[in-house]
């Protein structure tokens, strides 16, 4: 468990006194008690209220409010407070501002607007940890460090110039590598001392394209750009980490992530936290198997290790388009949704309502009224006491899966700054389109990094892998060898880490893997589509299905083929192949299918390899998963849809934690409601 001083789902989420008078801490603890919460999250944005100037601390509002926390038996994940840094530091040391993309300085002012490379910035953020882990090492409260919050954001100042440079020697080791790894021979870009060398903004090699994306003349600066920002970012956060470790060994660290943040490799960051959290924040119309692929994509980070779910809003968000009360129902059920794929905590942002800027509309506990008596209120506190009942029945539970998504975070920096073959290319959507196909047939995913273990799993999916990093291809050859089976799309296997293509054919180190060689690649205007016709469809399959965006042009090495194009010029070449090796299969999709043909595909060859779903059948809008500790098993099956369905647990019974009740067979799940059943053994 995270800690065991609250070994039980920890409910709580951010708390922010130092924005009230002292009147009204009394009303919320007397309100937290009502509700449930046993955990506050405190002190995120106070590093002004807790350095005044530069050497003067004041702690003396959060030495109140910890210690009446704890007479309240509330605990505390205590932020260190450098989200946002003090005007005065701003105005005394212009270097921890950022200078943006444009190439502009920033003023004081927003939030995540201190450069990772500043040296301000990284004495006075490190000093301020060190300083909270000396005064609370011992106090009883504290159950969790959080680190800053939320980082994100580039910085293109001179500090990062110079730093960028320091990081490319690290790297690279000469300025000759550097150069072959960019093709820096391309348009005379050819560099001849380190300090040639810039960051790549709009004033150098990138800008912003009319579909929002950057565009960039060389992908490879750009690319190691991106690694070097979430590298300082990570810097950052890791002198904090050791500031707090260095004081308070045994007391967990972590920062919350934002599930598919493109900005930071949180494959990397969280090799160095202690446990994973993050802020989900879906819409009102938000896929929930996509939410549900967020949950996983957090809970593959630390190799299937419970995860805490930071942030979420009890009813509206302030910030989308549109912001939608969440529907009677959807707070609870959203909740164990992210319990259900591996979340020990059921956290919000925010425990009650600002009353002023940009947040003060984000939904709270304890909403602008200021009393207990509202629909959110409520239901929180319904959950609560929920939450108190199932006590420490499922933490430490683990989720197993036999199929893997691969999801790099590199892979989609390059996907995405490639200046071809298409802009409608998104690289999370078509992990999403493979994921949900298995989401709807309620079979078990785990969402992994190119670096993970795949020995456990029967399936892999990678889908468009792009960059083919060292050592990859021959992983994934051993895999398929030993009896693995593989799925790999269009447009991968074309460039190597730096981005450089991979002579001699795509897909270039996967070709022998594959049996298949691609010789061109259709893009499709958004009016157009093409089919592909399964040469003998089996049973559940269709004759033929649409397909689009991108086409590959291929020719068989050895490999099946198992459906053709049916339309255009490249009528009747292969568009899915499958190639045995050694003991297992590589397929190929070589371009993008409709979601019915993922629907009816993948379920079927799951059932070919013994992966069988977790519920027999159910409806659209169910969904189901598993966690098991200790032997026992807890099936969670969640209803998103308003009106009841049928579900058919088939041969499985077992008790609902939540009414006692005993299950199995075909049982009806009440509108928004759920099951966490306790199987037999």
């Amino acid at each position: 468990m995270i800690n065991a001083k609250k070994p039980k789902i920890w409910y709580g989420g951010d708390y922010n006194p130092d924005q009230w008078e002292k009147p009204v801490w009394d009303e919320d603890l007397r309100m937290f008690k009502l509700a449930g919460i046993d955990v506050a999250t405190l002190n995120v944005f106070a590093w002004a209220n807790n350095q005044p100037d530069e050497n003067t601390y004041e702690f003396g509002w959060l030495d109140e409010m910890m210690d009446k926390l704890h007479a309240d038996g509330v605990g505390v994940c205590l932020a260190t407070s450098t989200a946002a840094h003090p005007a005065w530091m701003a105005k005394k040391y212009p270097d921890v501002l950022r200078v943006d993309f444009d190439g502009r300085k920033r003023k004081f002012g927003g939030r995540h607007n201190s450069c990772p490379n500043s040296p301000t910035y990284r004495k006075y953020s490190a000093r301020m940890a060190e300083k909270l882990a000396e005064r609370y090492k011992d106090h009883p409260a504290l159950l969790i460090w959080h680190i800053s919050n939320e980082y994100g954001g580039y910085c293109y100042c001179e500090n990062c110039a110079e730093a960028f440079r320091v990081w490319l020697k690290e790297r690279y080791g000469s300025i000759e590598a550097v150069n072959k790894a960019w093709n820096a021979s391309f348009w005379g870009h050819t560099f001849y001392d380190w300090d040639e060398i810039v960051p790549p903004n709009s004033l150098s090699e990138e800008w912003r394209s009319w579909n929002g994306r950057t565009a960039t003349n060389f992908q490879g600066i750009s690319l190691d750009y991106c690694r070097f920002q979430s590298d300082s970012l990570l810097e950052a956060y890791k002198l904090e980490y050791d500031a707090v470790k260095k004081i308070t060994p045994n007391i967990p660290v972590t920062t919350n992530l934002m599930g598919a943040f493109k900005e930071l490799d949180y494959h990397k960051w969280a090799k160095h936290m202690d446990v994973v959290s993050w802020d989900n924040y879906p819409s009102l119309d938000t896929p929930y198997s996509y939410t549900a692929m967020m949950h996983d994509l957090m809970r593959g980070l630390k190799g299937g290790q419970p995860f805490m779910l930071m942030e979420q809003t009890p009813s509206q968000q302030n910030w989308q388009p549109y912001n939608s009360l969440k529907r009677p129902g959807v707070m609870r059920l959203w909740s164990y949704q992210a319990v259900a794929r591996g979340a020990d905590t059921v956290m919000f942002f925010q425990l009650r309502r600002s009353i002023g800027a940009c947040e003060k509309y984000h939904g709270a506990v304890i909403e602008h009224v200021g009393h207990e008596n509202t629909r959110v209120f409520r239901e929180c506190a319904e959950l609560g006491s929920e939450l108190v009942k199932l006590g420490d029945s499922i933490l430490d539970a683990r989720v197993q899966a036999k199929v893997a998504i691969l999801f790099d975070w590199e892979n989609w920096w390059a996907v995405e700054l490639s200046s071809g073959p298409t802009i409608a290319l998104k690289y999370v959507d078509e992990l999403h389109k493979y994921y949900d196909a298995l989401y709807q047939a309620n079979i078990a995913v785990d969402v992994v990094g190119v670096d993970a273990d795949l020995s456990g799993y029967d399936l892999v999916i990678a889908p468009v892998m792009y960059m083919v990093k060292p050592g990859v291809a021959n992983k994934l050859e051993a895999y398929v060898q030993g009896g693995g089976t593989f799925i790999t799309t269009y447009f991968s296997g074309i460039v190597n880490e730096n981005d450089i293509v991979t002579l001699g054919g795509y897909p270039g180190e996967l070709r022998k893997l594959l049996g298949i060689w691609s010789e061109e690649i259709d893009a499709l205007l958004p009016t157009q589509s093409n089919r592909f016709i399964m040469k003998s469809p089996s049973q559940g399959l269709k004759e033929s299905y649409g397909c689009g965006m991108l086409c590959d042009l291929i020719h068989s090495e050895g490999a099946a083929v198992v459906a053709e194009y049916g339309e255009d010029f490249y009528k009747g070449m292969p568009a899915l192949t499958v190639n045995a090796f050694g003991a297992g299969e590589a397929w190929y999709m070589a371009t993008s299918p409709e979601a019915a043909f993922l629907q009816d595909w993948l379920p079927k060859l799951c059932a070919s390899r013994g992966i069988e779903p977790l519920v027999a059948s159910s409806p659209v809008g169910i969904e189901t998963s598993l966690r098991e500790k200790g032997g026992v098993k807890y099936l969670f099956v969640l209803n998103h849809n308003a009106e009841a369905s049928k579900v058919s647990l088939g041969q499985q019974a077992g008790i609902d934690l939540l009414t006692e009740m005993r299950l199995t067979g075909d049982v009806e799940l009440a509108g928004r409601d759920l099951w966490i059943i306790k199987l037999d053994a």
